[in-house]
């Protein structure tokens, strides 16, 4: 990349992105990206907006232009699925969702004629699964994890289903959305521009809520209800596509239904496996005595988890599946394509972290890569009461250690002493157990 190019337009678009907990490593393919999904111009306003949502209002002041000049811009951008716009108590908001989950995919979201979408595909490959900056930091540039696997429901025993809580349901998101959308995988169509896509279901992927909402506005996705999103749901069963979405408890905005030749997170979990790259489940499968070693589990686990193995203390030394517990998903694929039965999803030692919202896991994931006074102080991100009091909800829903590395990057005396109380509150009460997903289960 030349000094020119960090200079340009594009080069300060990329600076806003990396001010985001999440971010896009530059690189000369990433700049040829932005060039096809931004002009000159949108890459120039957009490199200005703040990290949270915004007015139009706000989006003029900073670009100084008018409200109704800067409304008619960020609908431009709304439509092209670059921004995502929605009301929020009867004030309409935009916001810059990142590259991933975001307007990367949106991109693929439906088959389009304003941009190339091959030469696209092509720019994202070698950015993504080439290059290999991006999606090294993307699954593995923090602790907190930007997705979680579900697991496949129907395949839990009934002592089990029990203690199976609603936010590990892909089945409970699909019921409880106010706006369902169901679009094309960005994955599959990207490698389909590329003649290597799958057989899988292509028309799949669903978004929830907020983003499906603004999605189905600009006719990146259609609307369905919570009937055929389950009807989606079991059909990616049968298809054997895990089920990867938002890591967070509470309003989850995506769930997609990933092969492992295509998807990228699956793709991750294939090379980076035992850095545990997207969240598993909290259920491991078990191998019985009935295995035969048929290897029809191996040939369904998409992220090739599973290998036939001799079974020395077995009479005979039969050949049976062994599971890698350290790279398992905890998916269930391979429960459902075992013929004999001989797979059980067990539950794990202790239960996987879960953040509660979006707002917890982007403050985690700030202080984890040292970004939360970006997340904080840029353009005025948290200027409000409001907004100051969900980072700082988030933030004492944490752990000590990052509790202090909040405090230290957020500079503040203030977050320190009302840590220190709260922490001194707790000190009184009697011992319990602070959340329920850290308890062993």
């Amino acid at each position: 990349m030349s000094h020119a190019s960090g200079n340009s337009v594009y080069g300060r678009l990329v600076d806003r992105l990396n001010r985001y907990p999440q971010g896009a490593p530059p690189s000369k393919t990433l700049y040829k990206i932005l060039s096809i999904l931004f002009s000159e111009r949108e890459a120039r306003l957009v490199a200005e907006l703040p990290i949270k949502p915004f007015t139009a209002k706000t989006a003029g002041d900073i670009w100084h232009t008018s409200e109704a000049d800067a409304q008619a811009t960020l609908d431009t951008l709304a439509s092209k699925a670059i921004l995502i716009d929605g009301d929020h108590r009867g004030v309409k908001q935009y916001f810059l969702p990142p590259p991933m989950a975001g307007f990367f995919e949106f991109a693929f979201m439906r088959v389009r004629q304003d941009i190339d979408q091959k030469l696209l595909a092509e720019l994202l490959h070698q950015y993504l699964n080439v290059e290999e900056d991006f999606i090294k930091d993307l699954f593995l540039g923090s602790e907190t994890r930007l997705g979680r696997v579900f697991v496949q429901e129907s395949l839990v025993t009934p002592r089990d289903a029990i203690h199976v809580l609603d936010y590990e349901r892909a089945s409970h998101y699909i019921r409880d959305a106010a706006h369902i959308g169901v679009s094309m995988c960005y994955c599959r169509h990207k490698m389909e521009h590329l003649e290597q896509s799958c057989q899988a279901p292509m028309n799949i992927c669903l978004t929830f809520d907020g983003t499906a909402a603004s999605l189905i506005r600009h006719g990146h996705a259609r609307r369905a209800d919570a009937r055929e999103g389950l009807e989606l749901l079991e059909q990616a069963y049968a298809s054997n596509l895990v089920q990867c979405g938002e890591n967070v408890r509470e309003r989850v905005s995506f769930i997609c239904n990933c092969c492992g030749c295509c998807c990228e997170a699956m793709l991750a979990a294939k090379k980076f496996g035992i850095l545990v790259p997207v969240h598993t489940t909290n259920f491991i499968p078990q191998v019985t005595e009935e295995c035969s070693g048929c290897g029809r589990c191996v040939d369904a686990c998409p992220i090739c988890a599973i290998k036939i193995c001799p079974n020395a203390a077995a009479v005979g030394g039969k050949d049976e599946a062994s599971v890698d517990e350290g790279i398992c998903l905890g998916c269930g694929v391979c429960v459902r394509n075992c013929p004999h039965g001989a797979l059980l999803l067990k539950r794990r030692a202790q239960r996987v972290i879960t953040p509660v919202n979006s707002v917890h896991r982007v403050v985690q994931m700030a202080i984890e890569k040292g970004r939360l006074a970006d997340l904080v102080f840029d353009n005025q991100a948290f200027a409000s009461h409001r907004a100051m009091a969900a980072v700082l909800s988030a933030v004492l829903r944490m752990p000590p250690l990052k509790q202090a590395l909040a405090a230290k990057q957020f500079k503040s005396l203030y977050l320190k002493r009302l840590i220190k109380a709260v922490t001194s509150r707790e000190n009184l009460l009697p011992t319990r157990h602070v959340a329920e997903e850290k308890t062993p289960t």
